[in-house]
């Protein structure tokens, strides 16, 4: 089989950053002091590597594996474990280990364990886990209200580094990813060509702007709905995290800045739209290239004009963008202006007999970008519950009582943890005050049954999972991360809107608990995220696929590169069926492993095709965010 050796998977954790980790934040955290500088970071006891915040429950996984590339390993834990502050080494908690489900081998890790429980430990600070049988430690980690505050900053500026046609600069931009504006040069973005008429002079559009999708620099407007709504939501439901200081241009104009990122993406979004209110598909390019950096690309670009999909999904996200910019003064104009955007594409749509559900060809690359029917016709409801928020119009609640069955809460267990705009629309819609109280309490009613289904979805129930955050198997697929936080996502919900549980903070437990997988408490031991070493990570994703921080560029690795990848992005995630998407058999991890190991850290194309497992996307990037905004100061 072939393998590649890694720092992340050895027994001792190789603490290696990049030179572009070396330096942090303010709070980035230390390491240990003296003699306890020394001592060895294993695999095997594991943290959330950025921390706790006092009052949360704080229980550190021990872990022995079986089964997978890493069962050769031989660990034997003492017992009991200690706190040790980073600063001294002095001993602040001792206790016992508790074995998960009576030593039992976890087949979707192929691991076995115990549990190490330190709530008690309260005091701000710094710490790590100590094993003092084996002279081995966990990650240090810091105890902190606001430990997770640089963390969101950090991730939302994915979407910064995202921007097409826009310079990424100092002071904005780190030094190793300084660029220049991307796809404004000849028959690119600022000249678009129908791909279906390329020679038509009159078709010729100015597209310029958005975010990239993925890995891939092409721009999708149905993959956007996603990535838009969950920023918005985020944002609705926890402003006050969401300041106006997190690094970008626009940082300290008075607006959030994770509204002036999604303003960023709507501005694309009108230029996407047509004068009848129908909306282009895509833009991108007919053949895949190189693009490191991303301005270094000169191919030219292309769109698919307009279908309905992509036409029902600008209508929805204008709508809520209507709605949250309409609670901001400086915004008013703008909010009214994508009213009526949002109403001529709806007009477009509900007029439009046949939905179309193949204009996207495949010839400009790369992902396919239709909607089923059934898909727009969800969308639909997304559309007419934010446009109902914004208008007197009965016409959108009414579509929304004869249709809202055709959402995916209502043909799948829960509710939100795929197309995660449909199940948070239709609560909001629940909280609206001219809703009609029959229909709100159907709504939060149906809600509260997945709630109580059993599922496995909501609650924390400790016999699921060694690692503390439950994911059904078949979750494991490309793009596993979106739904695993989207499960953390669900559970908020129930407080969110305070739906009648007997036990509230059992859910507030499991969005911690899948917030700390995301952190390292996981089989790998590696935060989800890329290069956070400079804030507080021993080991995050060092590889991503991505076209700019492409294999054997000088943001290849952050362990080894000049710069390696941006801080902050989200991969793909484990992903079972590497091999059905692409990535070779004798390539193990990811092939060959149990569920949640089958991820490795590598960014090489085809044939590796390693974009079926580390790939990042901006929707699951949106989803992990608006998981963590709920703890960054927020209690419920």
């Amino acid at each position: 089989m072939v393998t590649r050796a890694r720092t992340a998977i050895l027994l001792v954790f190789g603490v290696v950053a990049a030179g572009v980790g070396a330096a942090g934040p303010p709070n980035s955290i230390p390491t240990p002091a003296g003699v306890n500088a020394q001592i060895p970071v294993v695999v095997n006891i594991l943290v959330d590597q950025f921390g706790y915040r006092p009052h949360d429950p704080k229980v550190a996984v021990i872990r022995i594996p079986h089964v997978g590339f890493d069962s050769g390993q031989q660990f034997v834990p003492g017992n009991p474990y200690q706190v040790r502050r980073a600063s001294d080494g002095e001993v602040v908690f001792s206790g016992a280990l508790k074995p998960w489900n009576h030593g039992a081998i976890e087949e979707s890790s192929g691991d076995s364990g115990s549990w190490f429980d330190f709530s008690s430990v309260v005091t701000p600070g710094t710490y790590f886990i100590f094993d003092k049988d084996n002279r081995v430690r966990s990650p240090v980690f810091r105890v902190d209200e606001n430990v997770y505050k640089d963390i969101l900053k950090a991730a939302m500026r994915m979407y910064f580094y995202q921007r097409s046609g826009f310079a990424k600069q100092r002071p904005y931009a780190d030094e190793c990813w300084v660029d220049g504006p991307a796809y404004l040069g000849p028959d690119q973005d600022t000249e678009a060509h129908d791909v279906t008429d390329r020679n038509n002079a009159s078709k010729v559009r100015n597209l310029a702007g958005g975010w990239f999708d993925a890995g891939d620099t092409n721009k999708y407007v149905t993959f956007a709905a996603p990535a838009v709504h969950q920023l918005l939501t985020a944002y609705q439901e926890n402003p006050k995290v969401f300041t106006d200081d997190f690094n970008i241009p626009e940082s300290g104009n008075g607006i959030p800045d994770v509204l002036d990122e999604v303003r960023w993406e709507t501005d694309w979004l009108k230029r996407m739209q047509y004068p009848d209110g129908s909306a282009a598909l895509k833009v991108g390019e007919i053949a895949d290239a190189l693009a490191a950096p991303p301005s270094s690309d000169k191919s030219a670009r292309f769109y698919v004009p307009s279908c309905t999909s992509a036409t029902i999904a600008v209508a929805g996200m204008f709508a809520h963008a209507s709605y949250v910019f309409g609670s901001i003064a400086a915004l008013s104009s703008e909010s009214a202006g994508l009213r009526a955007r949002a109403k001529a594409a709806w007009k477009n749509y509900r007029s439009t007999g046949i939905k179309q559900t193949a204009c996207d060809t495949g010839v400009v690359r790369a992902g396919r970008a239709d909607w089923s029917e059934q898909d727009q016709n969800a969308e639909a409801v997304v559309a007419a519950v934010y446009l109902n928020s914004i208008t007197d119009d009965s016409e959108y609640a009414a579509y929304v009582a004869t249709h809202y069955k055709e959402l995916r809460p209502y043909r799948d267990i829960g509710w939100s943890r795929y197309n995660a705009e449909q199940g948070e629309a239709l609560l909001f819609y629940a909280s609206l005050p001219n809703v009609d109280p029959k229909m709100r309490n159907t709504i939060l009613t149906d809600k509260l049954g997945d709630v109580r289904a059993e599922n496995h979805v909501y609650g924390f129930a400790p016999d699921d999972d060694l690692y503390r955050a439950y994911m059904h198997d078949p979750q494991y697929h490309w793009g596993s991360n979106q739904p695993r936080a989207n499960y953390g996502n669900s559970n908020l919900d129930v407080l969110t809107f305070k739906l009648m549980v007997t036990d509230p903070g059992t859910y507030k437990n499991r969005a911690l608990e899948i917030l700390h997988y995301f952190h390292g408490v996981n089989p790998l031991g590696m935060v989800y995220l890329s290069n956070m070493y400079r804030y507080g990570a021993t080991h995050s994703a060092n590889e991503i696929y991505h076209t700019w921080f492409a294999h054997d560029t000088r943001w290849s690795d952050a362990r080894s590169s000049a710069c390696g990848p941006a801080p902050g992005y989200v991969p793909g995630g484990p992903n079972i069926n590497a091999v059905r998407d692409g990535v070779p058999i004798v390539i193990s991890p990811p092939a060959g492993q149990p569920a949640q190991k089958s991820y490795q850290d590598w960014n090489v194309g085809w044939p590796q095709s390693s974009w079926a497992v580390t790939e990042p996307a901006i929707y699951y990037q949106s989803a992990y965010l608006e998981l963590l905004s709920k703890f960054v100061q927020q209690d419920f």
